[in-house]
């Protein structure tokens, strides 16, 4: 099969998917299982080896939300990476909430029995809801930084990778990639 057959092939599948077609999302699943699986490890990257979620697990929960909304349509691999991304942001930010709920309320409630979470045992989950907000926020004055900052921060890719999701030149990217670091930077400090 040809490279445009490819596409054609993925943005038919992709579109059927997205309205609801089960046939089509499991033909669609084996040909963007190793991107979502990137994608995964690269949103999983900031969090430390004590993590209970796993990439395998992330993927699957996040296929699982992408097929379940019956998004209005996916235009594309662009659409889709994008998609991608949101479904495993609201997955990690809903797992820091969790992670959150289930912290003592202060170290007076601590028996002697627990042990102190380590300091690197995970990122802190305020970080995670920090940097939700960040995004919700940007979304609506500036949503070709939060964009940029979700597909960088989110989907893992690189400044070539997200100018061609994005339909913009590198270097366009690489200025924006520098002025949403420098935001992140200011709002969630280091």
């Amino acid at each position: 099969m040809s490279r445009v057959t490819d596409d054609s092939r993925l943005h038919e599948l992709l579109h059927a998917a997205s309205q609801g077609n089960r046939q089509a999302a499991d033909e669609l699943l084996p040909l963007v299982y190793h991107e979502l699986r990137r994608m995964a490890q690269a949103a999983l990257a900031h969090e430390a080896k004590g993590r209970t979620l796993q990439p395998t697990a992330l993927v699957h929960e996040a296929w699982l939300r992408l097929v379940e909304n019956g998004d209005s349509g996916w235009d594309g691999r662009r659409h889709f990476v994008g998609a991608a991304a949101r479904a495993m942001r609201r997955i990690l930010v809903d797992e820091a909430r969790r992670r959150e709920a289930r912290k003592p309320s202060s170290e007076a409630h601590r028996t002697g029995l627990e042990e102190p979470a380590a300091p690197d045992s995970a990122v802190d989950p305020d970080a995670i809801l920090d940097l939700d907000a960040l995004l919700t926020e940007l979304e609506q004055s500036d949503p070709r930084r939060a964009e940029i900052i979700h597909l960088r921060f989110f989907a893992g890719l690189g400044n070539e990778e997200t100018a061609q999701a994005m339909g913009l030149s590198v270097a366009t990217i690489e200025r924006e990639w520098r002025f949403a670091k420098a935001i992140l930077a200011r709002r969630l400090g280091d």
